[in-house]
């Protein structure tokens, strides 16, 4: 469900005012740089960041760096405090610094000032730049000097430029490790020092050796210095150690379970929680049953809320992974314990109805998760208590408009989702409640239980017509003011309805929408309606709500996108008059829907702008058009063997051919090219999906289900008329429907079931071909087509965004091509930036960038020479791992062959899951291969030699007539 605050892809489609390009751009700083005025100095400093924004190439950022840092050294203390800043704004460019030596030159040149706030802000700017410097000794040796200075402000940036360096270097650590401990347990050194000391101890994971000596520190810490800001920064620091260095994780929550237990402090017990709550986050493996057996022996026993909320928020986060089992598992030699009798059991209950909602909702959560992860039968009680507390937790949050109050009923609904995908038989009692509860329910709580009642639908098929009378008596309820409360809960309820009537809305559920959208709804939230109409399949509902907003947009393009929306609907809406076994209103219906399609791609290709060229939505609907006149020519050929059957002397013509297929006529040439267009169909599906890296799982769940219909198909024509002796069905056996996400999934899915069974029931009965298997075939396209297709919301709407910004190099004229000698080879250096919406890594990140280069030779020149074949062609891959959205690899070419060559570079992705995308772009460069100039002297030379050769015999030919 789209909120108000997602931004339409479209809505940056205009065209904004001309920018200066980047050149121009840092000349433009570089001037305010050399201004004599301070104010204008710092103006253009404070700009840098944005420009590395939009310009992220490293070009650019080496001289933009170079400039600041030349201000830096010459500069004043408020200058360089802002170089400073820009410097650690921009700590993802700075591995782009080409020149790194002479940039920390510029800089460190400073460290020798007499002014000790110079020195500081310098330590500071080294310890930015600790991740491009890592191992440079001078640095190292400076932080180790200043650490000694008599100067607070000097002291406290070494101490961050020591924490920085830790990180990066592992040499810096195991040096720095003994002036630190010598720092922190010498008595001259004041007590808020050693506060900000400790917690440079979290860096020393880089070997075994160097953690074990830094724990051992911190446990003799923690027992000398029992004052609660010593112990509360040094356990915090244990537990950083441990997360890094993985292998003391079980030893760091017995302690903190210990503190949590005996400690009475509750500055203490809170951290304590927090940092047990880190480690239940990042590794929740390591809890062993006993660790969980005393957290809920400490939360049952503690008289405090807020303690107890802290330790049940710990419980919730186990309880939704591995912990839980391991807890409720019988070990070999352990009495595992039975759900209903434990501890946590116990304590979730206790909670579910407590007075505070935190601790209630944490309770409810715990008991759900337990519910859903333990598979045992005898749960019936555990089933009923998690039922009971949400309800009673629903029934407390839906009056109050408080952000804590929806927050507890966020996370109640969630569970509510959880629980009946875990356990479906629940699902009928989940939904009635929060039908019930929807009438009396605050605005705000409504939409999130509209939310609730449509993710619940959209995984089983819960809400019947009976419900729907309901859901219309509350739309006409609602909506008696235009507040945005109001039109974000007629589109979640609109949303309910159109998943609780999928099959097709009644004129009456038609009408009271209509209406009520009429009376104080706005342009957007009847466009938001329309495209939910869209995606659940209502065609009809969408095509007149679109149709009702073209004349209220202000721009062209989105006239055209609208038109085109409708058009769409308008084609699907015609394809719902299908009939079984009627294959002349089939044809027609399809044609009809082939009309409004073609008018609808013209519209959208006029929609699209440079910016958003909207090519998956043109390239989806140019394949459904496809599949359409697939659909229409297959059912045509199947015809045919009613209006042009096969002729006498067919089967002679089998005979003599040796092919048994030809005795039924030109019927098997036109089903072999159907099959392979269908095949062809759904490879181009595929190049769809693998080309939408940033589509959500429900859209390339879609794009999948189509191609899986263009391989049914071709699958049953092999199977009926090709090839029906080696048809196997093994791989196309019925997949279950259980795990389907959506209502167009489930029915896709038991159509396809369907047809194989039918397919498989005529396989081998009946020699091909006959008019059983036409029928079956025009069957199988008729039930396919009866499912509203859905337009899912990567159709509308982009959440994610990643593009690689540019591949260099690209030559200064692109008409002109790069010289090179052909007995040389080019080193090609690809570089390019990842680029990033507002919600980078949503559905899926870059793990890495797959390069792929050739080189095709375009026209040749001079003699032809016998050349190798390995030389004539480029043909290389390389994958490189972006680091801060920037990745950099080199190429060798060989162009032994004189003559102009094309050079493609193409970039695809691949992401965490190993699956590689086709996103592109692909860049294009010509080489131009010349002769090198000594065996050009040579040639000429043997050329020249062999002339008066050829003078002579020619002389002596003469000379024989």
């Amino acid at each position: 469900m789209a909120s108000n605050s997602t931004k339409s892809f479209l809505a940056d489609a205009g065209y904004g005012e001309q920018e200066l390009d980047a050149n121009s751009a840092l000349m433009e700083l570089d001037k305010g740089l050399r201004s004599g005025k301070l104010g204008e100095q710092c103006e253009a400093v404070v700009r840098f960041p944005r420009l590395f924004q939009k310009y992220p190439f490293p070009i650019l950022i080496n001289s933009a760096f170079l400039k600041l840092a030349d201000v830096f050294r010459v500069g004043n203390n408020f200058l360089r405090l802002c170089v400073l800043k820009v410097t650690q704004q921009s700590e993802k460019h700075l591995e782009k610094i080409l020149n790194v030596d002479e940039f920390v030159k510029r800089i460190f040149s400073v460290i020798h000032s007499n002014d000790p706030v110079a020195r500081a802000i310098t330590l500071r700017m080294l310890g930015s730049l600790a991740s491009i410097i890592p191992e440079r000794k001078n640095a190292h040796h400076s932080i180790r000097q200043s650490l000694d200075s008599h100067d607070n402000v000097e002291v406290e940036a070494a101490v961050f430029a020591a924490a920085n360096f830790s990180a990066q270097s592992k040499d810096f650590a195991v040096g720095i490790c003994n002036k630190i401990s010598e720092m922190i347990q010498g008595l001259a050194t004041p007590v808020d020092l050693k506060l900000k000391l400790i917690p440079i101890l979290q860096h020393m994971h880089h070997d075994a050796i160097l953690a074990s000596s830094a724990r051992q520190l911190l446990q003799q810490l923690v027992t000398s210095y029992p004052s609660t800001k010593m112990v509360i920064v040094s356990l915090h620091t244990f537990t950083l150690l441990a997360a890094s260095s993985l292998v003391d994780t079980p030893k760091q929550i017995q302690l903190l379970l210990q503190y949590l237990k005996n400690d009475p402090r509750k500055a203490v017990k809170r951290l304590a929680i927090q940092d047990l709550k880190l480690l239940a986050n990042k590794t929740p493996h390591t809890w062993s049953r006993e660790n969980i057996q005393a957290l809920c022996e400490c939360a049952l026993q503690t008289p405090y809320d807020s303690l107890k909320l802290g330790m049940l928020s710990v419980l919730s986060t186990l309880s939704g992974t591995i912990a839980i089992k391991q807890y409720f598992s019988l070990a070999p030699g352990n009495v595992g314990s039975s759900p209903r009798s434990s501890d946590l059991v116990k304590l979730a209950q206790e909670c579910c109805y407590h007075n505070n909602r935190g601790i209630a909702a944490h309770g409810v959560r715990v008991l759900t998760n337990i519910t859903v992860s333990c598979q045992e039968k005898d749960l019936v009680a555990l089933e009923q208590d998690a039922v009971f507390g949400l309800e009673s937790l629903l029934v407390l949050c839906n009056q109050d408009d408080s952000p804590g109050a929806q927050a507890t009923l966020k996370i109640a609904l969630n569970c509510m989702v959880k629980l009946a995908k875990g356990r479906p038989h629940l699902s009928q009692s989940v939904v009635e409640t929060l039908l019930t509860q929807l009438h009396s329910a605050q605005d705000a709580s409504r939409i999130l239980m509209c939310h609730c009642l449509a993710a619940i639908a959209m995984q089983l098929p819960v809400l019947g017509d009976g419900m729907l009378g309901d859901l219309m008596e509350l739309y006409k309820v609602i909506g008696r003011s235009a507040t945005d409360k109001q039109q974000e809960l007629l589109v979640s309820l609109a949303t309910v309805i159109f998943v609780a009537s999928q099959k097709a809305l009644s004129a009456e559920v038609k009408a009271i929408i209509k209406q009520q959208l009429e009376s104080v709804s706005n342009g957007w939230t009847v466009y938001r309606i329309a495209r939910q109409a869209s995606r659940m399949g209502n065609h009809d509902m969408a095509r007149e709500l679109y149709q009702s907003l073209l004349t209220q947009v202000a721009s062209e393009h989105f006239y055209f996108w609208l038109n085109s929306l409708k058009e769409f609907s308008h084609a699907e809406q015609c394809l719902t008059g299908l009939q079984e076994e009627n294959y002349s209103s089939a044809l027609s219906c399809i044609a009809e829907s082939l009309k409004f399609y073609h008018k609808g791609i013209a519209s959208l290709t006029a929609a699209s702008t440079p910016l958003n060229p909207l090519s998956f939505q043109c390239e989806f609907v140019k394949l459904r058009i496809d599949l359409l006149q697939a659909f229409s020519q297959l059912i045509c050929t199947c015809n045919s063997l009613k209006t042009s059957p096969p002729p006498a002397i067919a089967t002679t013509i089998a005979m003599t051919l040796g092919n048994d297929l030809q005795r039924c006529g030109r019927i098997s040439n036109q089903m072999k090219q159907s099959m392979e267009e269908f095949r062809s169909l759904a490879s181009r599906y595929a190049d769809l999906y693998q080309a939408s890296f940033d589509a959500d799982s429900a859209t390339l769940r879609n794009v999948e289900l189509q191609q899986q219909s263009c391989l049914l198909i071709s699958h049953a024509i092999e199977a009926l008329i090709l090839d029906p002796e080696s048809a196997s069905f093994q791989e196309y056996g019925s997949s279950g429907t259980a795990n389907a996400d959506s209502e167009y999934e489930r029915r896709m899915m038991s159509v396809y079931n369907h047809v194989l069974e039918e397919v498989e029931s005529l396989n081998r009965k009946y020699t091909p071909v006959s008019y059983m298997h036409t029928a079956c075939l025009c069957n199988a396209i008729i039930a396919l087509l009866k499912v509203p297709l859905s337009f899912q919301r990567y159709f509308f709407q982009k959440l994610q965004s990643t593009s690689i910004l540019a591949l260099s190099p690209s030559p200064r004229n692109p008409a002109e091509p790069i010289a090179v000698q052909n007995n040389q080879q080019l080193a090609l250096k690809v570089e390019g930036v990842v680029q990033h919406g507002s919600k980078p890594g949503l559905f899926r990140k870059i793990q890495s960038v797959c390069l792929n280069v050739s080189s095709t030779l375009q026209s040749k020149s001079g003699q032809d020479y016998k050349i190798p074949i390995d030389n004539m062609t480029n043909e290389m891959e390389q994958r490189v791992e972006p680091h801060n959205d920037y990745f950099s690899t080199q190429f060798l070419l060989n162009f032994a062959i004189l003559g102009t060559h094309n050079i493609t570079v193409e970039s695809s992705v691949k992401d965490a899951n190993g699956i590689v995308w086709k996103t592109g772009p692909r860049t294009t460069i010509f080489v131009k291969s010349l002769e090198d100039p000594y065996s050009q002297q040579i040639r000429l030379q043997q050329q020249q030699a062999q002339q008066p050769l050829q003078q002579q015999q020619q002389r002596n030919a003469y000379t024989r007539f």
